[in-house]
C-alpha cells in the first residue's frame, strides 16, 4: 500500500502491527530514448506492487540518485556522495521513529550501489533495526531470467523499456547497438564519456516485445515481493 493513501494516524496502527515498510530509491538520468525518471518509475513500481498483497507500506521514491558521468545530458540529476548519504541517513531515522525497524530499499540504479556501506553504519547505530537492500534489475532471479531473454542486456537498452517507461510517440531505433567502449568510458570526463556513448544506450536492442517485458516483470515483482515477505531472521 502506497503511503499517500494514507494518513498519520493509519500509519501509527500500522507501524505498530507490522514494523516492515520499504522505500524505493531510483534516479533522474539519461535513457536514451526512454523517460529520465526510469530507474525512478521501475523502484516504485516493482516495490508497490510487491508490497500490496502483504499489506507493507511502500514510502514515495526518492528520485534522485549518484549519477556524476552522465552529467553532460541535459536533465541528468547527480547528488553528491555526502549529499546523497545525508537525505538516506535522514529518511530512515524519519521511518525507524515512526515505529519502522524492518525496511527494504529498492533500489532501480546501479550508481547508487555504494551506499550499502552507509547502510551497514547505520544498522551498527540502530542496534533493533534490520535493512536489506535489492537491486531489483541484478536479483538473481530477474537476472537470469533477463539473461534467458537476451544477453545483450544494459543501461538504456530494451532491458529497461517497458510499456511505462516508454515515450509514446518518439523514436524507436531498430537493430541492435554495438558495445560502446565501457571501458574507456569508466577513465574519462562526462562530456567524453557522451561522445562515446552517444544516444546513451550502451549496447544491445532498443526493444523487444511487450510479452517478454512483461515476463520479466512478473519475476522482478515476485522476488522482490519474496524479500519484502522473507526471512527476517
Amino acid at each position: 500500500m502506497r503511503v499517500a493513501a494514507m494518513n498519520w494516524m493509519e500509519m501509527e496502527a500500522q507501524a505498530a502491527r507490522d514494523d516492515r515498510c520499504v522505500l524505493p530509491i531510483g534516479s533522474t538520468e539519461q535513457h536514451a530514448y526512454l523517460s529520465l525518471c526510469t530507474d525512478m518509475i521501475l523502484a516504485e513500481r516493482v516495490a508497490a506492487e510487491a508490497a500490496e498483497p502483504l499489506g507493507v507500506p511502500v514510502f514515495p521514491v526518492l528520485p534522485y540518485g549518484m549519477v556524476p558521468g552522465f552529467a553532460a545530458y541535459p536533465g541528468t540529476v547527480s547528488l553528491r556522495m555526502t549529499t546523497y548519504i545525508a537525505v538516506l541517513g535522514d529518511i530512515l531515522e524519519s521511518l525507524y521513529r515512526g515505529g519502522f525497524r524492518r525496511i527494504v530499499v529498492v533500489n532501480g540504479h546501479g550508481g547508487n550501489s555504494p551506499i550499502a556501506g552507509f547502510f551497514a553504519e547505520w544498522l551498527g547505530q540502530r542496534a533493533d533495526a534490520q535493512l536489506k537492500l535489492h537491486d531489483w534489475w541484478r536479483a538473481p532471479l530477474t537476472l537470469e531470467k533477463v539473461r534467458q531473454t537476451d544477453p545483450e542486456a544494459s543501461h538504456a537498452s530494451w532491458m529497461e523499456n517497458f510499456p511505462w517507461t516508454r515515450l509514446p510517440g518518439r523514436p524507436k531505433p531498430e537493430g541492435v547497438k554495438p558495445r560502446a567502449a565501457l571501458e574507456r568510458m569508466a577513465r574519462v570526463n562526462p562530456a567524453i564519456r557522451r561522445e562515446i556513448l552517444g544516444d546513451g544506450n550502451f549496447h544491445g536492442r532498443y526493444q523487444r516485445e511487450d510479452a517478454e517485458m512483461l515476463a520479466i516483470w512478473d519475476v522482478a515483482v515476485a522476488e522482490t515481493r519474496s524479500v519484502i515477505g522473507g526471512d527476517w531472521g
